[in-house]
């Protein structure tokens, strides 16, 4: 075994797991309802926050694209100017001063953003004290074509981000993705290499890919990587032009669902607790026993 170069199997090394700021806590994933109403969205989305946190949880995840209608027609309507914030970007606006207010850790789902001329699918990440800790944008865009099934291509009108985000909060070391992001295991593989307990996916995915693969695949990241995989999704809505799949979960390191729901509107509260991430490495050390002599993994920006 000493001649699998373990070590050399991710390039750079990994960085060593590190200690949370908290062993247990309490996550909320709120599954909301979206409508043509913007205000009303972003009024319902603190709602559900305040409830949550009444609750004693200290993440709240968010959907995919939770501000608007998923469609090509309504991002350009609905972006908004995250870096101006303020007045030009009151769902980021509302995110921040919930998450002050509440002292809760807040990943923002994800909205349409506009920035230089072009819109992006962006999630946000706030601290207990209310900054913008994180900015991930989409960096795999949802372009699919399954005939007489669905056809959706995100690129007719989003730009695809450029950077990897993983972001150190008061709850532990997170890995960002939105939704198509999930079904690239090189991402997942490098922020477990950063050191990431968790990888939080807002996602949105339909009725056609989410019976067979939207599951499948977060327990397929936890499990690789050992470590937790949360989502949610928007709830399903079947009279809108894009019927989302719903069935938000939460996934531990052994790939086993901790908590998930249907499709209907609702929040679920889960514990994390990190402890199983070690105990998971130990039973099983995959990353003791990978082929660093035949294969690696290279993280560019490191």
């Amino acid at each position: 075994a000493s001649s699998f170069m373990p070590e050399q199997a991710r390039v750079p090394p990994a960085i060593e797991l590190p200690t949370p700021p908290v062993t247990k806590f309490k996550i909320a994933l709120c599954q909301l309802s979206v409508t043509e109403d913007k205000e009303r969205n972003i009024s319902h989305a603190r709602k559900a926050i305040e409830e949550a946190a009444e609750k004693g949880v200290d993440l709240v995840l968010l959907p995919e694209i939770w501000n608007s209608p998923y469609s090509n027609d309504s991002f350009p309507i609905y972006a908004e100017d995250i870096d101006s914030g303020g007045d030009a970007s009151p769902s980021t606006a509302m995110l921040s001063e919930v998450a002050h207010r509440l002292q809760i850790t807040i990943v923002g789902g994800s909205i349409p953003e506009r920035s230089g001329g072009r819109l992006y699918n962006t999630c946000c990440v706030f601290g207990k004290d209310g900054k913008l800790r994180a900015k991930h944008r989409k960096l795999h865009l949802f372009d699919i074509d399954i005939p007489g099934q669905i056809t959706f291509k995100e690129s007719k009108t989003l730009t695809a981000g450029e950077n990897p985000t993983i972001v150190d909060t008061d709850v532990g070391r997170i890995g960002i993705g939105i939704c198509y992001d999930i079904r690239f295991e090189e991402l997942a593989m490098l922020y477990a290499a950063r050191g990431a307990h968790l990888l939080c996916y807002p996602g949105a995915f339909n009725m056609t890919t989410g019976p067979l693969h939207w599951e499948l695949l977060q327990r397929a990241r936890a499990t690789d990587n050992q470590l937790f995989v949360a989502t949610c999704s928007p709830a399903r809505d079947p009279r809108g032009g894009y019927v989302a799949w719903g069935h938000s979960t939460l996934v531990g390191p052994f790939g086993q669902v901790l908590a998930t729901t249907e499709h209907e509107e609702t929040t679920i509260i889960a514990e994390i607790d990190y402890s199983q991430i070690d105990l998971r490495r130990t039973n099983l050390p995959l990353g003791k026993q990978k082929r660093g002599d035949l294969y690696q993994l290279v993280d560019i920006h490191r």
